[in-house]
């Protein structure tokens, strides 16, 4: 059975993140995502504090977008954004580690998350991997990385990267990995009702899109 559009609208982080985005823009973004009842705005961390409506929640984004800052930057990054009111943070993992097949509890992949996770305290945290980058074996390593570090989701893209955004397979192979025990994020070229529609069917949890309205407008009530 095809989900409705109000059920696709609470899986979305309508989302804003180009570095030139104004507060003026941000306004406008909140008004949208209060109109089409979305579940979060998710904007960049130099937009923080930020109202928001009642019901509407705020994330943003740490060691964004190439991942390439020390653990130490990406936790002070998320600690200041949940201080200044963000409820969930999406990092980016550090892809040298993951290329060279470090995925520790010591000063690897699983460490630095397991930094950003204590960092943001109560705030969930998502764990961006790239996966149009990785391998399917990196892929994996990376999902269990986080799970192991105590994340919240793995996220399939930051939708900055050349190699591209998300894909079913990859957004199968991460619930495949982290089951029901974590969320799974599909971000990145997500464009139609099409696309949402078959990142959901392959396990994601919550759609990042920045055309929220032309996807939901596909939609059925």
């Amino acid at each position: 059975m095809t989900p409705a559009r109000a059920q696709i609208a609470a899986m979305i982080d309508h989302t804003l993140l180009a570095p030139e985005a104004t507060a003026g823009r941000v306004a406008e973004l909140v008004a949208e995502a209060a109109e089409l009842g979305t579940y979060s705005i998710c904007v960049s961390p130099n937009q923080l504090p930020l109202q928001v409506p009642q019901g509407l929640h705020l994330a943003t984004v740490c060691g964004f977008p190439s991942g390439a800052h020390s653990s130490a930057v990406k936790a002070a990054e998320a600690g200041e954004a949940v201080a200044k009111g963000a409820q969930e943070v999406d990092m980016v993992v550090n892809l040298r580690l993951v290329k060279e097949g470090n995925f520790s509890d010591v000063d690897g992949v699983q460490a630095e998350i397991r930094a950003v996770k204590e960092a943001c305290g109560q705030a969930l945290l998502k764990v961006i991997i790239e996966s149009a980058a990785l391998d399917d074996e990196e892929i994996v390593a990376c999902c269990r990385a986080a799970e192991a570090a105590g994340a919240d989701y793995v996220k399939t893209s930051t939708g900055f990267h050349p190699a591209g955004g998300a894909s079913t397979h990859a957004v199968a192979l991460m619930r495949a990995t982290v089951g029901d025990r974590l969320g799974v994020k599909a971000s990145g070229g997500i464009r139609t009702a099409q696309d949402a529609l078959a990142m959901v069917e392959a396990g994601a949890s919550r759609l990042g899109l920045s055309a929220s309205a032309a996807v939901l407008a596909g939609l059925e009530d």
